[in-house]
C-alpha cells in the first residue's frame, strides 16, 4: 500500500458540487453530451468527466486533462499482423 504524501485535496469543493451535479442530471436524463446535439448521456464515467470539464470552465480545482498521446500506447501501428513470408501453398504440381 503506497503511502499518501499529505491531506491536501486532489479536486477542490466546487469540482465536487458539478460532478455531482452532472450525476443528477444523468439520472434525470437531462445530461447531455457534444454540444447537446446527441441524445442523453447514460455512462458514469461520461457523465464524471462532463461535471469535471464544466468545473474547469468555471475555474475550480481540478487537476489537468491527461494528455491524448497516452491513450494509444497499446499497438504502435494500425495495419494488419503479417508472419513475415508471403503465402506459398498455391504450388501447383503439374
Amino acid at each position: 500500500m503506497a503511502a499518501r504524501k499529505s491531506g491536501r485535496r486532489k479536486y477542490g469543493k466546487a469540482a465536487s458540487k458539478a460532478v455531482e451535479s452532472a450525476m443528477r442530471r444523468r439520472k434525470k436524463g437531462t445530461l447531455k453530451g457534444g454540444r447537446g446535439r446527441r441524445g442523453a448521456v447514460k455512462s458514469r464515467k461520461q457523465a464524471i468527466a462532463i461535471g469535471l470539464s464544466e468545473a474547469r470552465a468555471k475555474g475550480a480545482k481540478v487537476p489537468r486533462k491527461r494528455s491524448s498521446g497516452r491513450k494509444s500506447s497499446g499497438r504502435k501501428s494500425g495495419g494488419k499482423k503479417s508472419s513475415g513470408r508471403k503465402s506459398s501453398r498455391r504450388k501447383s504440381s503439374r
